[in-house]
């Protein structure tokens, strides 16, 4: 098992740590008794796991370790800590509005499973997919983060629906463009055929 390999593994362990520390928080919010210390051990866990996605990249390219398996941890370690941010700030209330509202990750999970779904349908008719990102699809992953923050560090005293809401035009975007390319891969498939 390479470092970079044993670095995504961490990040990973992280993810349910801070679940645990960030559902904690949430019934010292509900008791009225926050305990701030350990909202910022939360937060801290949370951007300690985001941080350390550039350095196991950095460590498969330096030290020429990319893998197989690195390769499918690295994205499913980042999909599973954005989507456990985005669900346990659905679900546990960091105080009066901070939380996430519950279409927000409805509209997050759908998207998501469109993607998946897509894919699994190309492979199966193709036998390959080619994966073409679209600069919406990065866009919609740096907002969602930035309203997983805003509800986090609660540095600004603004709902956390406004970033949210950016969130949202960006999830539903790269959405569509991700559709779009899916059925223009289909035609693709489908032209030869004739």
């Amino acid at each position: 098992m390479t470092y970079a390999t044993l670095i995504t593994l961490m990040r990973l362990l992280l993810v349910p740590v801070f679940c645990l520390l960030a559902a904690r928080y949430g019934d010292t919010v509900t008791t009225g008794n926050p305990d701030e210390q350990l909202r910022w051990i939360a937060v801290t866990t949370f951007i300690l796991a985001a941080a350390m996605d550039g350095l196991d990249g950095w460590v498969a390219r330096r030290f020429n370790q990319k893998s197989l398996i690195g390769a499918i941890l690295d994205p499913l370690t980042d999909k599973a800590l954005l989507l456990t941010g985005l669900i346990t700030l659905t679900l546990v209330d960091w105080g009066q509005d901070w939380h996430l509202p519950m279409w927000f990750l409805i509209l997050v999970i759908l998207r998501d499973a469109e993607i998946i779904v897509g894919i699994w349908i190309l492979y199966y008719i193709n036998r390959r997919v080619p994966i073409n990102p679209h600069w919406s699809g990065k866009v919609c992953t740096v907002t969602q983060m930035i309203a997983l923050g805003w509800v986090m560090l609660k540095l600004f005293d603004l709902s956390p629906i406004y970033p949210v809401a950016i969130a949202t035009i960006f999830t539903i975007w790269s959405g569509v463009e991700y559709f779009r390319e899916g059925l223009r891969q289909l035609r693709e498939i489908e032209r030869p055929r004739r």
